[in-house]
């Protein structure tokens, strides 16, 4: 979800987001699975379809093709500073961008309002952070 959410702001605000690589991996997932229904509701209510979304495993040479990481929460970001050391200057939560580091809990398997809820969250987070994520971005590749 938080993919859709900060390619859709990208979207509105950048003439160049087609240039722009956006996507997601999980801390533990199984490679190849689909959203789940109740996160593909959630985004359809807010016009954005991620049906043909699969899961991807995180791994050091998909990290390495973005100049910033950012996780829902606390122990993604350590794990991932943990296991790849040479990239954790890349890797941060969402909420550190617009404010104080707290978790963003994930809904998996939980009711569809818990889906909006959390969609509601991120949304909030993409929205405040945004100007934070492009600074962080452009630094990063300069």
């Amino acid at each position: 979800m938080a993919s859709a959410l900060f390619h859709a702001r990208l979207k509105a605000e950048r003439e160049d987001w087609e240039q722009w690589l956006v996507d997601s991996a999980g801390t533990w997932a199984t490679e190849g699975q689909a959203a789940s229904a109740n996160s593909v509701k959630a985004m359809a209510s807010r016009d954005l379809d991620i049906s043909k979304h699969r899961s991807k495993e995180v791994s050091e040479a998909f990290l390495e093709m973005f100049d910033l990481v950012l996780t829902m929460e606390i122990s993604h970001k350590e794990a991932l500073r943990v296991e790849f050391p040479r990239l954790a200057g890349r890797i941060f939560l969402l909420s550190e961008m617009s404010g104080p580091a707290r978790n963003i809990e994930d809904p998996y398997g939980l009711l569809l309002k818990d889906y909006e809820k959390t969609a509601q969250e991120i949304e909030g987070y993409v929205e405040t952070g945004f100007a934070e994520i492009m600074k962080r971005v452009a630094l990063a590749g300069k």
